[in-house]
């Protein structure tokens, strides 16, 4: 994953350029076709992904009650703690994400401790009650 990519999404926008070529290896990046689920509200999280391009849809139980777009993130519960997904998530056009495990982000708090910080303070900031 190319450094200047990550830089253009809003999550990682204030990381340093140093870090985000830390962190850039570690990145995955995903393309996925309309209507795929890309979380199931249950399933325990273990990744977080931002969105690239494409839209999705949010939903609890029956309910959508969010749309995300491009430089949207979700799954971030997933880095904070071993927690189960609180909804589930449809790609409601062909999207392309990107993509940061827990176990990852875990290796890169010792060579990016700045940029992990800021990402898991984005997370904590989206918690019910923050």
């Amino acid at each position: 994953m190319d450094a200047n990519r990550l830089k253009s999404l809003p999550l990682f926008e204030s990381v340093s350029d140093e870090d985000l070529e830390r962190i850039a290896p570690f990145v995955s990046e995903v393309s996925v076709s309309e209507g795929k689920h890309l979380v199931d509200e249950g399933d325990y999280a273990y990744n977080l992904m931002a969105i690239e391009e494409g839209t999705a849809e949010v939903r609890r139980g029956d309910e959508s009650v969010a749309q995300l777009g491009p430089g949207d993130f979700f799954g971030e519960v997933g880095l904070l703690d071993t927690e189960k997904r609180t909804a589930t998530v449809v790609a409601t056009a062909p999207m392309r994400l990107v993509t940061l495990d827990r176990w990852d982000m875990r290796r890169l708090e010792k060579t990016a401790p700045a940029a992990i910080q800021r990402i898991r303070t984005a997370a904590v900031e989206r918690q019910p009650g923050a």
